[in-house]
């Protein structure tokens, strides 16, 4: 009885320390998503905003009981679960299906998946698994660094054959960032820059033709108004119509007349701007950015080297999609299939999210954990 008694302690004392502040921002941000995919099919829940509240209904218990779960578990399972998700990624390019040109999901039951959005948190797991517990003079050999290397890499070529430019881009910067918070040297960062910039004539020879046209495009829109350059230009048409107000709910004619492509998924944010003008596509913003900064503050609080890591680098890989997204859409960077985190339509990519985030949670419900080298209690 006393067991069970104090097993009841235990969960009441980590729901308590639950940062509900985050559910709420994430609940407010997918909120906002709906609206969008309701307005999106002319004031309709079908076929995009209703499957969208139900998937997010059965996240949002799923990150309660990641959160919960303890952290020393998630540390011990962090390369199985990376195996699976590796195993999922090699299986599409066997038996995955495709659309616009991109082999990039896997039918299982009749229910699409796509395993590069679930690769993504895998990754930070694994990568937060391995430099938890490395010493200063681990970091400072080369040979140290090359199985995590291998544990980027192997991925992002795995991605890029799909195709699938825009996460294998970002799977390598947050994966940069991750190491750059472990500790490793600025002189290998620079070593590894200068390699990649020498390679950029080979690389290009490898992209293929529509990533091509898309750069091209990127650094003159004008120059094929009506073919790789028209998602963007009527992404901006949409996005300079919604003034500082916008034009009201349902009310975007761009976006409602089918002028701005993908309004469900990468461009949805030129669609929210339409209607709620600059005024709302900033209040849109500011709520990434306290999700943000709460992800970052939970981190920070952690007493150990792996909550710290895993919370840093799901938020940093959660805000490279949010930014690549909104500079895709504004004509910053080229466009890329990135969607925007729990606004865009995708079931993968919002579940994904949730698990990430409720990672996160588990790192603040365990703060005060600390975690010996082996994955054991101190």
């Amino acid at each position: 009885m006393l067991d069970s008694g104090h097993a009841r302690d235990d969960w009441r004392i980590k729901i308590w320390r639950i940062h509900w502040g985050v559910l709420a921002l994430i609940l407010a941000i997918a909120s906002i998503g709906f609206a969008m995919l309701y307005s999106a099919a002319d004031g309709s829940l079908v076929p995009w905003a209703g499957p969208q509240i139900v998937r997010f209904s059965i996240g949002l218990l799923m990150l309660v009981v990641v959160a919960l779960v303890d952290i020393r578990v998630w540390l011990r399972h962090a390369y199985v679960i990376y195996a699976v998700s590796l195993v999922l990624l090699a299986a599409v390019e066997l038996f995955g299906s495709g659309a616009m040109g991109a082999q990039r999901w896997i039918a299982f039951g009749g229910v699409q998946v796509q395993p590069a959005e679930a690769v993504k948190i895998a990754l930070v797991l694994a990568l937060a698994r391995y430099f938890h517990g490395a010493a200063v003079e681990d970091l400072r050999s080369p040979l140290f660094l090359i199985p995590p290397l291998a544990l980027v890499l192997v991925p992002v070529a795995l991605i890029l054959r799909q195709p699938d430019l825009g996460t294998a881009v970002v799977l390598l910067a947050a994966s940069a960032a991750l190491f750059f918070l472990a500790g490793v040297r600025m002189w290998m960062f620079a070593t590894v820059g200068l390699v990649a910039a020498a390679a950029i004539p080979i690389a290009w020879g490898f992209l293929y033709d529509y990533q091509k046209r898309r750069i091209l495009t990127f650094l003159n829109p004008e120059r094929d108004p009506l073919g790789s350059g028209y998602h963007i230009l009527q992404s901006k048409i949409a996005l300079g119509s919604g003034g500082l107000f916008g034009k009201g709910f349902l009310a975007g004619s761009q976006s409602h007349l089918n002028f701005v492509p993908e309004k469900q998924t990468d461009f949805i944010f030129a669609m929210f701007a339409e209607e709620f003008g600059l005024l709302g596509g900033l209040a849109l913003l500011s709520l990434y950015g306290l999700l943000a900064l709460c992800g970052y503050g939970i981190s920070m609080r952690s007493r150990s080297q792996f909550g710290r890591l895993l919370g840093l680098g799901i938020t940093t890989t959660y805000f490279l999609y949010v930014f690549v997204n909104i500079a895709m859409v504004t004509g910053l960077v080229p466009v890329v299939g990135v969607p925007l985190p729990f606004v865009s339509y995708g079931g993968t990519a919002m579940l994904s999210l949730l698990f990430g985030f409720g990672l996160v949670l588990n790192v603040g419900v365990h703060r005060e954990t600390k975690i010996g080298r082996l994955g054991l209690g101190e």
